[in-house]
């Protein structure tokens, strides 16, 4: 670094002043010591105005050298607590070790011994094989020391063994220090504690397996039941019964019921059968063009309160129909049941090109349909029984269409918008 880096230009023109008044000064005394002028009053006074001429720029570039020092050390002092600020942020944050070219560790942070449960005197000299857990594969890490040994860096998740027995793992990076020939005179590892993570996934892949096997028993064994068995029980149950027979035992109602609960119960199947066909891997939603007012009407006429709702004229749409019947069934009973009008009503209609559910319950604002969309979530106080899963199984469907949806809190109830596309 100059010498003069880091001084102001101010500093910079004091000092040629007073370079330049030095050179004049030492120029008159080398005449005079050489006799080639004599010594005179005007000489020796010209020689002390050069002396008072040289200090005030001279002490102006001695106090910018000094000020710029003191700030050097000031930054240099913040650089120090930057550094040790952020070696404390490592070994909160992450585990660290140092391996000489032998692999045997030399240093190990604090989490590093937190996690492994391996105080530091244990660790030092020990290979990292003290906390091998034996899970990888064979070849696992001699591909590993090839990567490093080619100059690379390492990086997997890594399940290890601390010092109880217990599996942990963490997301390894590891790197081998080269010398100027490319030889390897240590590693160096940095790893995050994963184990939360891993565990977690574990159980949600767990419960996705449930859910598949549930998913397969709903789409493929209650089939049978549903659609095969039942179906044909009540039809061979009309064909032995007369109608005479119905009459005098006075089972028509019953076996209207069973039909209409049959047909309900077919139309909510395949919306179940399609949703939980979405489980599969890969799964694309099954899409066909739909006659939209139809399929509401059609699936609302089984149910009990289908003559409270009014589905006016609606457009075709490539959807699939029996999810968003079942979507929007779900709109359709949380206006009909959180509603305290005398009479409940559920109107269906497009507006500028969206499609609108509106009813005349309470009145929903968008701020408590977001907080109530998320997963059991139930408003405070709230009479009515339920899961807090409908608003989130709604979003679901029409976000897997590519739709969205929100509310507004109008003078009549609440007004959902859906924006097909």
């Amino acid at each position: 670094m100059s010498a003069l880096e880091g001084i102001s230009l101010r500093a910079r023109v004091a000092l040629g002043i007073s370079g330049a008044i030095m050179l004049i000064f030492f120029a008159v005394q080398t005449c005079i010591a050489f006799k080639l002028c004599s010594p005179t009053y005007n000489l020796a006074l010209f020689g002390y105005l050069c002396v008072i001429a040289f200090m005030p720029p001279f002490f102006t570039v001695v106090y910018e050298f000094l000020r710029n020092k003191a700030y050097t050390s000031k930054q240099l002092a913040r650089k120090i607590r930057e550094f040790e600020e952020f070696q404390h942020f490592v070994q909160e944050a992450v585990l660290v070790s140092i391996a000489d070219e032998k692999g045997r560790i030399t240093f190990a942070n604090q989490k590093f011994q937190n996690v492994s449960k391996y105080d530091l005197n244990e660790l030092v000299g020990k290979d990292h094989i003290i906390v091998n857990s034996n899970q990888q594969p064979k070849g696992y890490w001699g591909d590993m020391y090839k990567t490093v040994h080619a100059g690379k860096i390492w990086n997997d998740i890594v399940t290890n063994r601390d010092k109880s027995g217990e599996f942990y793992y963490v997301d390894t990076y590891i790197k081998a220090t080269l010398n100027d020939h490319g030889k390897v005179t240590g590693y160096l590892s940095i790893r995050q504690d994963v184990t939360d993570i891993v565990k977690a996934t574990r159980e949600v892949e767990k419960k996705n397996t449930y859910l598949e096997h549930a998913a397969k028993i709903l789409r493929h064994d209650m089939h049978s039941g549903i659609n095969t068995y039942i179906p044909r029980g009540v039809s061979s149950l009309e064909r032995r019964m007369p109608q005479s027979t119905i009459e005098e035992l006075k089972i028509q109602a019953p076996l209207k019921m069973i039909k209409e609960g049959l047909a309900h119960a077919q139309k909510v199947y395949r919306g179940v059968y399609e949703f939980t066909n979405l489980v599969k891997k890969d799964a694309a939603l099954n899409k066909e063009v739909v006659k939209l007012d139809q399929a509401l009407k059609s699936y609302l006429a089984s149910t009990s309160y289908g003559s409270q709702v009014v589905v006016q004229e609606l457009p075709e749409y490539e959807l699939n129909e029996a999810l968003i019947c079942t979507a929007i069934d779900n709109l359709i009973r949380n206006g009909l049941g959180y509603n305290d009008s005398d009479t409940k009503r559920i109107d269906i209609f497009i507006e500028d090109g969206v499609l609108m559910v509106q009813d005349n319950g309470r009145g929903m604002t968008q701020e408590e349909f977001e907080h109530l969309s998320k997963p059991y979530t139930r408003k405070e106080g709230q009479k009515e029984s339920g899961t807090g899963l409908g608003l989130n199984i709604t979003i679901a469907i029409l976000q897997e269409h590519g739709f969205t949806v929100s509310c507004e809190k109008n003078e009549i109830g609440t007004k959902f918008k859906i924006g097909i596309k």
